[in-house]
C-alpha cells in the first residue's frame, strides 16, 4: 500500500466525518430549540464547508479551491454577522412590546 493511497484513504474518511457533522448541525439548525442555536449550527456548518473544501484542496491537488474556501469563509462571516444583527433586532423588539405591555396593565390597574 502507497503512502498517497493511505493519504487519500485519510482524507476520503475525513471528508465523510465533516459530512456527517455538517448534518448534524443542520438537524441542530431546524430543530434548535433557540435562535441563537440555529444561528450557531449556521456557522459551524459554513465552517466545515471551509475545511471540507480545504480537503478537497489537498486530496485533488487544486490549488484554485483554495480561493474558493476563502470567499466561502468571507461569506459564512457576513451571513453569521446579518443572522446576529437580525436577532439583536428581533430581541430589542419583543422587550419593546413587554415593556409596553406592562405599562399598559399598570395604567390599567390604576384606573380600576
Amino acid at each position: 500500500m502507497s503512502i498517497d493511497l493511505a493519504y487519500k484513504l485519510l482524507l476520503g474518511f475525513a471528508l465523510g466525518v465533516l459530512t456527517l457533522l455538517a448534518l448534524a448541525c443542520l438537524v441542530r439548525c431546524i430543530r434548535g430549540p433557540r435562535i441563537s442555536d440555529r444561528v450557531l449550527a449556521i456557522n459551524q456548518i459554513g465552517t466545515l464547508t471551509v475545511i471540507m473544501v480545504a480537503l478537497t484542496v489537498l486530496l485533488l491537488g487544486e490549488g484554485y479551491l483554495a480561493d474558493i474556501a476563502l470567499v466561502y469563509a468571507m461569506l459564512s462571516f457576513l451571513a453569521v454577522i446579518l443572522l446576529s444583527k437580525v436577532y439583536t433586532g428581533i430581541y430589542q423588539e419583543r422587550k419593546h412590546e413587554e415593556e409596553l405591555m406592562a405599562e399598559k396593565a399598570v395604567k390599567e390597574e390604576g384606573e380600576a
